[in-house]
């Protein structure tokens, strides 16, 4: 599985040199003459190892933005990051983008409040340093960080079936790392808690190395960081587990981020009526672009919508993705799709105490209701594919990016959100 992307052996030097210059921030230099150019690329190489590598097994003090108490802007603070223990990799965290979890958590809305605290989790980073026993990453490798794992020994890494990782799989109250539960971010020794195993709002982050998945050098970290959390969710949803075929129709239930990357895995799927369903008509227009073809505010309907998208389609719709995690639209998801094929997937997380009512002879028609968690996708093994499905120009992603702020200014993003303005806030660590 962990051979040397093709594309990556092809590479001629000049293209390495220039991916060294990307990667370390190393200036370029004219090299004295009569030196060939690949001695200039193992000197570039030794710098860049040098760079990273000399910070291995010391603490770093770095910036990251801190939030000190629920609901209050973030605070950038120096912090001290330890190194990584077993099986830890510490990353320099290039980009991070801000996803509606980390809002919840922030907002402390039913749950466990847990500060202060580093929150992040949709990012893109480079390889700093590992600790004993990682095998599969080594110093400078291109990683996204993901809020669950694949620790690759437990009977669900095992599964072809499953991605819930016994080991590593979300835990939004733990606040330490698994190894000592100690955590490795501190301000003048006072501990800071982690956030899902990622913490990628700071500068330097150690995240266990099951939680990474390596990718492809050559991808704009700048632009993949999204696919850490979001935008696979919604297009693995879709991709993966709904599994629409080439002409179907497919209702998507909230247009979020999360439900645009639901259309966008159904337009790559050749599905031919998208039909968005969304409470809030400002996002219809935008929605055009990620493949959606029409539109239905439930506002504006005096019966269940199900029922008005059963009549639409003839039937009902062949696939359905619900992407709220309201219980009243996860009902009317399920009930839209058509019987004897139809599928209807849960991706919205609700509180964990509610419940929904349907008739079990709905399922009896031959409706099939499924859940997903990640979009089935295992984040090791699965991610650095749909990473390639942009490169490769499959897979758009620029049109999910609506705004961009330096890491300075990361109380921007939050603000983006809380204002339910544009969709994915990417926020630059360096500048």
């Amino acid at each position: 599985m962990h051979h040397m992307h093709p594309r990556i052996r092809l590479l001629t030097l000049g293209s390495k040199l220039l991916l060294y210059k990307q990667t370390f921030g190393l200036p370029f230099f004219k090299p004295p003459t009569g030196l060939p150019q690949r001695s200039l690329f193992r000197s570039l190489h030794s710098q860049a190892q040098e760079r990273m590598s000399t910070t291995a097994g010391l603490v770093i003090p770095c910036k990251a933005a801190v939030a000190w108490e629920a609901g209050k802007p973030l605070v950038i603070e120096t912090v001290q990051v330890a190194p990584p223990q077993a099986m830890e990799v510490r990353i320099k965290v290039k980009y991070t983008s801000l996803c509606h979890t980390d809002l919840y958590f922030w907002e402390a809305k039913g749950q466990t409040p847990l500060f202060p605290r580093i929150f992040g989790h949709e990012a893109a980073g480079i390889v700093e340093s590992v600790g004993e026993g990682v095998k599969d990453l080594e110093v400078g490798d291109h990683v996204l960080p993901v809020f669950t794992g694949e620790c690759g020994e437990c009977g669900h890494c095992k599964s072809e079936e499953s991605n819930m990782c016994d080991l590593l799989r979300i835990n939004t109250d733990r606040g330490v790392m698994l190894i000592d539960g100690k955590s490795r971010f501190s301000i003048n020794g006072a501990p800071i808690n982690h956030f899902l195993g990622t913490s990628t709002f700071s500068e330097y982050t150690v995240i266990h190395s099951g939680c990474l998945a390596k990718i492809n050098p050559l991808a704009p970290l700048d632009k993949v960081c999204i696919l850490s959390c979001g935008i696979s969710t919604g297009l693995g949803a879709t991709l993966n587990v709904a599994k629409p075929k080439k002409g179907s129709s497919v209702a998507v239930f909230g247009l979020g981020a999360v439900g645009l990357a639901a259309a966008e895995g159904a337009r790559i799927a050749g599905a031919s009526r998208i039909i968005g369903v969304d409470l809030n008509p400002s996002r219809f227009q935008e929605a055009k672009k990620f493949g959606v073809t029409e539109f239905v505010n439930p506002k504006n309907h005096n019966r269940p919508i199900q029922e008005v998208l059963v009549e639409m389609t003839n039937g009902g719709v062949d696939r359905s993705v619900e992407c709220t995690g309201n219980t009243n639209a996860m009902i009317s998801a399920f009930e839209c799709v058509h019987d004897g094929w139809g599928v209807a997937v849960l991706v919205g997380v609700p509180n964990k105490d509610a419940l929904f009512m349907t008739k079990p002879i709905n399922l009896l028609n031959e409706r099939t209701l499924k859940g997903t968690f990640f979009a089935n996708y295992k984040p090791r093994t699965d991610l650095p594919s749909v990473v390639d499905m942009y490169i490769n120009k499959k897979l758009e992603l620029e049109k999910f990016i609506t705004h961009r702020v330096p890491f300075s200014e990361i109380n921007k993003a939050f603000d983006y959100m809380v204002n339910g303005e544009g969709l994915r806030c990417i926020i630059s660590m360096e500048d």
